[in-house]
């Protein structure tokens, strides 16, 4: 595609996820009117796609200097980046199938600005300025964190006491996570999953590694579509409940000698290993919806395989000895970016509204917190869920007096 054409598609896609982020909209005209963020210096590393751009735009409009890259070597949409760059002047540096060093270099690139605050989604860009670029630590006041992933090991080095700055953990928002890690990935693993591959879903075994919030998504939406779902867990309570939903429970072991399609979405590594890529049986399709490339095991995948290579855009084919086939998407990587277009538009408002509003509460707040992982504050989450009905023309009811009165009572009879 020639560069002025990739320009107007990446133009387009920002202004069309723009025209329906409707919430972070109506947060965007205030904070543009009062210039909030007027002198701050923000880096962002997120999966740098049109949705992405409207929220780094928002912040460079209320008053900050920006500078985005992606959090993921095979998520970025290059219309987008070349539109931040060239159309909107916000320094992007990212772009489709980064090498490590290219993706590494980016991270530093967006890093040299020494921001005053960080939105990250898998902590890369945290841990980079913790280990990497301490003399940063010092000019740094706070970070947000978008991911399950990053999350889990900001609170580890919280707990350890490594943690040099307060982070708020956007993932743990409740209007967050009960929508962008359910219905947003369920909905764009799906649609990864079949852009990939063309094939049906209905009639399919399909299993689901996982079933925290993203989890339930994928097997939602794949037993919606007609799929015979099987779910893999490690906690047992997890486990019980995917069962009372009507799922099959059983270990990945177990589970992959039957299975025709095996989705990971757990935050954690070697999901699925050398054992269970051979107890699977010919054409079973392997993709990942968690953040790193590391739950399928790639490393036993090309040590099995006697040759292996492309055979569509996002599958690459494992043919192992006694020539059964084994497919691999998006080289393992997040599905839903590297062969869709990521979460839909409407769920990401109600994220990028939280990421915003966060922002918001760590500049008024830095100088008080702590290093620690911090839950985002109530009033955030139902600033965005009044936001979000009013968007889509929903009333609901309100307590009266008296019923507030009666929930607030103790006493007997009152």
């Amino acid at each position: 595609m020639a560069k002025n054409e990739l320009l107007d598609k990446g133009i387009k896609r920002i202004e069309w996820a723009k025209t329906h982020m409707k919430v972070l909209g109506k947060i965007r005209e205030r904070m543009v009117k009062e210039k909030i963020f007027e002198g701050l210096k923000v880096g962002m590393a997120l999966h740098t796609e049109a949705k992405t751009g409207v929220l780094a735009l928002t912040i460079q409009e209320a008053g900050a200097e920006v500078r985005l890259t992606s959090c993921n070597p095979l998520s970025t949409d290059d219309s987008v980046a070349l539109a931040l760059n060239k159309e909107y002047g916000l320094e992007t540096y990212a772009k489709k199938g980064q090498t490590t060093k290219e993706y590494y270099d980016s991270l530093n690139k967006v890093l040299d600005l020494r921001p005053d605050y960080v939105i990250d989604d898998g902590a890369d860009l945290i841990f980079l300025m913790h280990t990497k670029r301490k003399e940063l630590l010092r000019k740094v006041k706070g970070a947000n964190e978008e991911t399950t992933t990053g999350i889990m090991r900001l609170r580890s080095m919280a707990q350890e006491g490594a943690l040099r700055f307060p982070v708020m953990s956007v993932n743990d928002a409740y209007m967050k996570y009960l929508f962008d890690n359910r219905y947003g990935t369920g909905q764009s693993t799906m649609d990864g999953i079949m852009t990939a591959t063309n094939l049906v879903i209905a009639g399919k075994s399909f299993v689901v590694a996982g079933y925290g919030w993203c989890g339930r998504g994928i097997a939602m939406r794949a037993k919606g579509m007609g799929a015979d779902v099987t779910v893999c867990e490690v906690d047992p309570i997890r486990a019980i409940e995917a069962k009372l939903d009507g799922y099959a429970v059983m270990p990945m072991r177990k589970a992959a000698k039957e299975a025709e399609i095996i989705v990971s979405a757990t935050g954690c590594k070697d999901v699925v290993t050398a054992e269970d890529i051979l107890a699977m049986k010919d054409g079973c399709v392997l993709a990942n919806s968690g953040h790193f490339d590391n739950e399928i095991s790639k490393a036993a995948l090309t040590k099995l395989a006697k040759k292996h290579k492309m055979v569509r855009e996002s599958v690459e084919e494992f043919e192992l000895k006694g020539g059964k086939r084994v497919y691999l998407l998006a080289d393992g990587r997040l599905v839903n970016l590297a062969a869709g277009q990521g979460h839909p538009v409407e769920i990401m408002d109600m994220s990028f509204a939280i990421q915003a509003l966060c922002l918001e509460y760590l500049d008024f707040s830095a100088q008080t917190l702590e290093p620690d992982v911090y839950d985002v504050p109530d009033h955030i989450d139902e600033t965005v869920a009044k936001l979000k009905l009013e968007t889509m023309g929903v009333e609901i009811d309100k307590l009266s007096k008296q019923q507030q009165s009666y929930v607030r009572s103790w006493r007997e009879g009152t």
